[in-house]
């Protein structure tokens, strides 16, 4: 198979998990403002974690990366974040500064997308960075949801929520502040070249 070919793939195992993990955003939302069924959420959040780790080792692997995994698989990530900070601000489980925090850095990132697009690219790569802070939110807002109930489990949730909370959000600024770094060197070099 061709390199061009195997970027264009759609049926990879890492594609599926990503679907799914897609499928998975409107479950849970349903499920923490409707029933209000805590326990099934935390599990579809918890699922959503594992398979994002999952679909990249997968991806790397067995040379399953796609141009299309590329796209979806941190979209799903951007839209689980999403669901569930509105979720649990609906909720009253999160105040309203670590939405604004987060939502903040998209907005910041987001404004230098129409610079790359000037100057003819799509989308810098995902890396390592954001990830690692993408898995300490997905990792949080579980933590966190279960911090809101009452039980044995609740203090050592909230103090462990909240570490992942914090170093995510951290971490989170952190790859947006390289990304941007990214985009002004290619803008720079583009420019000389």
């Amino acid at each position: 198979m061709s390199e061009t070919s195997a970027e264009d793939r759609i049926w990879t195992v890492p594609n599926l998990l990503s679907f799914l993990r897609l499928l998975g955003v409107p479950v849970f939302l349903w499920l923490v403002l409707g029933p209000r069924a805590d326990g099934w959420a935390i599990l579809i959040l918890a699922v959503a974690g594992l398979t994002d780790w999952l679909d990249g080792k997968i991806a790397r692997a067995f040379n399953q990366t796609s141009r299309l995994g590329r796209l979806i698989d941190p979209a799903a990530d951007k839209l689980y974040v999403f669901a569930t900070i509105l979720a649990l601000l609906v909720r009253e489980v999160i105040p309203w500064w670590l939405v604004g925090v987060i939502l903040a850095r998209e907005l910041f990132v987001a404004s230098f997308i129409p610079v790359l697009r000037k100057h003819g690219y799509k989308a810098l790569q995902v890396h390592f960075l954001g990830k690692a802070a993408m898995f300490n939110l997905m990792y949080a807002f579980p933590l966190l949801f279960l911090a809101s109930h009452s039980g044995w489990y609740a203090d050592i949730a909230r103090i462990v929520g909240w570490a992942f909370a914090l170093w995510g959000t951290g971490l989170y600024w952190w790859a947006g502040v390289l990304y941007v770094i990214q985009v002004r060197q290619l803008v720079t070099s583009a420019k000389k070249g």
